[in-house]
């Protein structure tokens, strides 16, 4: 799929490409086009059988380094509990902060490792990894040393964004002096370890305001990082706005985003990151501004939103479906949402989610003929193998 055509889903039929020995696009196009010195120069050659090759899936928005179990809360959530009554058995999100305090560096790479797995399983060959269940320096700092190990042990390239207003752990009386520490404290930690390559916080009423996450943000940016936010999960908070503002990679969620918010993230080429699986988890009627996002020209990306409490989803496919059935995506915006938008979500956009010359030989081979296919299955993963870097995997 070549998103510099004009054709749906930018299909190139009876295709080919060419790989050169640095694991790079040298050539793509119809097979009977190949220039005949590449066939000349070229040490291997794969036939796919008439297979439907994508780039690789890009999950941008993913919480997979953590440590212990939320079934319980499941369970509880089923049965009619409220957020505050499971909080209160000792569950929730300050839950999965103690068993991943608790964790070794080890169990912790473990545990994690088979959520990274599964998503490899699905085709993804790029994962964001945020921090943000250790809320104190030493557990943030070993969440992105595990990120940045997973990225080097896998087929799957890691970034990593340190989620530093993820929630105001107890041992601080107020946010506004957790948000003190976090600057003082574990952003430098984080920055002299370079450790991550964005940060991001949850603007929201539960969580921090715009104006406790314009302090942090100015932090960051001095730090280096790229910028990203959670906005407008639970209530139009101005986050969308303040993300633009701030020049943002991306806002995720957006349930309750403002025209305003949006007009300002598509002026300043925020990528609003759709989180379907949390939708239909938390079993959410309030969508997001799908209809105002396309009027608006504002670029969307489609994640599993992988994390214990509220999106345990490790499948990209799967994602595709949700964001189709739930928040009426079409199948080719929900494809390009999980490849070229979600690269413009991690700013790499100029090394993978297209195929085309000069990007990385990140892509997948499906069992499927047509696209639209990956959408329309639901729990089905016609993974044939995939290609990182031009090295090859499966098949």
């Amino acid at each position: 799929m070549d998103a510099r055509l004009s054709t749906p889903y930018g299909l190139i039929e009876d295709g080919a490409l060419a790989v050169d020995t640095d694991g790079v696009i040298a050539w793509l196009g119809r097979s009977a086009e190949v220039p005949a010195g590449l066939l000349e120069l070229a040490t291997a050659h794969h036939d796919l059988g008439g297979r439907l090759v994508l780039p690789g899936f890009i999950d941008c928005h993913t919480h997979l380094v953590y440590a212990g179990d939320r079934s319980q809360d499941f369970e509880m959530r089923v049965a009619g509990a409220r957020y505050d009554e499971i909080a209160r058995a000792g569950g929730g999100i300050l839950s999965t902060v103690r068993a991943t305090r608790a964790a070794s560096a080890g169990a912790l790479e473990a545990e994690s490792q088979r959520r990274l797995a599964a998503l490899a399983r699905s085709g993804v060959t790029t994962v964001e990894i945020k921090s943000g269940y250790g809320l104190d320096r030493d557990t943030e700092l070993r969440m992105l040393r595990t990120a940045r190990a997973l990225g080097k042990r896998n087929t799957v390239s890691v970034r990593t964004t340190y989620l530093g207003l993820h929630a105001r752990p107890p041992e601080f009386a107020t946010a506004d002096e957790y948000v003190d520490y976090v600057i003082g404290d574990v952003l430098p930690a984080i920055a002299a370890e370079g450790l991550a390559d964005a940060a991001d916080a949850f603007c929201e009423t539960i969580a921090f305001t715009p104006a406790q996450t314009a302090r942090y943000f100015d932090a960051a940016r001095e730090c280096g990082l790229a910028l990203k936010l959670h906005a407008d999960q639970l209530s139009d908070s101005g986050g969308a706005a303040l993300a633009a503002r701030y020049g943002a990679l991306c806002a995720d969620h957006l349930e309750h985003a403002s025209p305003q918010g949006l007009a300002a993230m598509a002026a300043a080429g925020t990528v609003a990151v759709l989180l379907p699986g949390a939708t239909y988890f938390l079993r959410e009627t309030k969508l997001p501004p799908l209809d105002e996002m396309r009027r608006l020209g504002v670029a969307f990306a489609i994640a599993t939103d992988c994390n214990p409490g509220t999106s345990p989803l490790v499948s990209m496919p799967l994602a595709l479906n949700l964001a189709c059935t739930l928040l009426r995506v079409t199948p080719e915006e929900a494809l390009a949402g999980a490849t070229r938008n979600a690269a413009r979500a991690l700013g790499i956009a100029d090394r993978v989610g297209t195929l085309s010359p000069g990007r990385l030989a990140d892509f997948t081979v499906w069992d499927v003929e047509r696209p639209a296919q990956l959408a329309y299955a639901i729990g089905a993963n016609p993974l044939h193998l995939v290609s990182r870097g031009g090295r090859i995997f499966g098949g």
